[in-house]
Parts: structure tokens; sequence; C-alpha cells
């Protein structure tokens, strides 16, 4: 019975081993498919072939929306020259030494007699101002023209949050005082408060200023 069993016992060990042998095979072939998978994967992700909340979407939206470039004073606008509404007058405020922009808005720097660098961006929003000035009977109405020695972006970000710019101007007008409106003094102080409500609607709004001075068109106290 011994020598049966043990002749059994052989016969049966080769079917063993090949199945023993095919199921390596599958696990083997599951792994590499994996590990395929997996490099590929990474391959696609390093190439760029994968998209990303954080690669070159951004990269090439930053190409594509540039910020405002600085306009030199050769390229400035003049009248006759085909200049839309918004185009370039004279006289610029210079704001940094490259041609990157930098928001020193607000800021403007001499060069000397040879005149500014850099060229004005000259806009003149539409519509008066009108508000009481603040602890007084009286009220004031001012038109106001903004220049910026930026590119037409600027001025188009203005045009955009139009609404917030307003509403940040009648503040400013609303907290000024009789002696300010009545004084030369005066009213430069209430020019540079102006330009700084701008460019923070603007910032806030846009990530960048830009507005270098604000002009009175229009100046009536009542």
């Amino acid at each position: 019975m011994s020598d049966d069993k043990d002749k059994k016992d052989a016969a049966k060990a080769p079917g063993k081993m090949a199945k023993l042998g095919k199921i390596i095979a599958m696990v083997v072939g599951v792994l590499l498919l994996l590990g395929g998978g997996v490099g590929a994967g990474l391959y696609a992700a390093s190439s760029g072939l994968l998209g990303s909340g954080h690669g070159g979407g951004h990269e090439s939206a930053a190409e594509n929306h540039p910020g405002p470039k600085l306009v030199p004073k050769s390229e400035q606008k003049r009248p006759g020259d085909g200049a839309e509404d918004s185009g370039h007058g004279g006289g610029g405020e210079e704001h940094a030494d490259s041609g990157e922009a930098k928001d020193n808005a607000g800021m403007p720097t001499p060069i000397g007699d040879g005149g500014e660098r850099y060229a004005s961006n000259y806009y003149e929003l539409p519509k008066d101002f009108t508000s009481n000035l603040r602890d007084s009977v009286h009220v004031v109405q001012v038109g106001l023209a903004v220049s910026t020695p930026y590119d037409d972006t600027v001025i188009r970000n203005l045009k955009t949050n139009d609404l917030a710019v307003r509403s940040a101007i009648l503040l400013t007008l609303g907290d000024t005082t009789e002696e300010q409106v009545f004084t030369s003094e005066g009213k430069r102080q209430v020019q540079r408060k102006l330009v700084n409500a701008i460019n923070e609607v603007l910032r806030q709004k846009e990530g960048f200023g830009g507005i270098a001075n604000v002009y009175f068109t229009n100046f009536v106290v009542q």
C-alpha cells in the first residue's frame, strides 16, 4: 500500500508544480502591468502630458495676461496721432528705472530739465462728482481726470471697476473739510488722497494700481 501511495503522490507532483508555476506567472504579470501603468503615469506627469492645477497652466495664463507696462516718452501718443480718448498726453511721471511694472504710482520722480522719462496716459472720468463736505453745510462738485505712466491696461482696469472707483472717490470727498477746498495746498492734499483711494480699489480688484495723479477738470463749492 505504501508503494502505491508513493507512486500516486509522485504522479500528482508535476501537476501541482505546473499549477504553482501558472499562479506565479499570473502574479508576476499583474505586477508588471501595475508597474508599467505607474511608470507611464509618472512619465506623463513629469513631461507635462497630464494636466496639473499648479503647473504650466498658470505660466501660460501669466504669459497671455502680462501686467501693465511702462510707456517710454518716445512712444507717447500726441493729438492728431489717432490716439483714443484714453491716449497718452504730455508731461509723464517716472516710476521705475526699468520697463517692468512696479506699482509706485502716486510718487512721481522728476528727472531734470529734459522732461519725464515715461509718457502720461490720460483719462477723464465720465460725469462730475458731488458730495457734502465733512462737518459743513457746503457741497463740492468736481470733475476728475487721471494719468498713468503705464499702458492702456490701467485705464481698462479703471473702466472695468468704475462703480467701485466712483464709490471710493465719493467717500474721499465726503471726508474733505472746508479748509481743504478753499486753499491750493488743501486741494493738493485732496488730490493725493484721491490717488491713494483709486489705487487701493484697483489693487484690490486687479492686483495693480498704476494711477500717478488726479487732476481737477471742474471744481465748484456751493
